[in-house]
């Protein structure tokens, strides 16, 4: 039996979930930049992954008219937010009226996706230490033999 579709899709899997925190820390991290001198601003990012269709589990699986898909060619893409202005007429960056521009980062939705990822990803490892606990044993059992 080949355990390593288990391995390769459970890695898949880990890849995009770290992709995701990194997004959501790059974004967290950024959230109280103002935009600078020139105009420029932090614009928030998400991680998007491609799916393929995952190596083949076995004609079964396939006569159900299943395609097992797997997150391949994970990506960051800006968000498109818009920024954020609020009013601080002390601050040094602050227009005429007192406001400062700053990214359109949601805290609240950027913690539920953290948390989600985090668990996404534990969830990953599972499988993986199921697969391999499996694997483990089918040796043990075919060497004793």
């Amino acid at each position: 039996m080949d355990y390593m579709n288990a391995f390769r899709i459970s890695a898949a899997g880990m890849n995009l979930e770290r992709a995701r925190v990194e997004a959501t820390a790059l974004n967290l991290a950024n959230m109280h930049v103002p935009q600078d001198a020139k105009g420029v601003l932090y614009q928030p990012v998400r991680a998007v992954a491609r799916s393929v269709l995952a190596p083949s589990f076995g004609a079964n699986y396939e006569a159900l008219g299943a395609h097992p898909l797997m997150p391949t060619e994970v990506r960051m893409e800006p968000t498109g937010a818009a920024p954020r202005l609020v009013h601080e007429p002390g601050h040094p960056q602050a227009d005429d009226r007192g406001f400062v521009t700053y990214p359109g980062v949601n805290h609240l939705a950027e913690m539920v996706n953290l948390v989600s990822a985090i668990r996404a990803y534990e969830a990953n490892v599972v499988a993986m230490n199921a697969a391999k606990a499996m694997a483990l044993k089918a040796l043990e059992v075919g060497g004793s033999q």
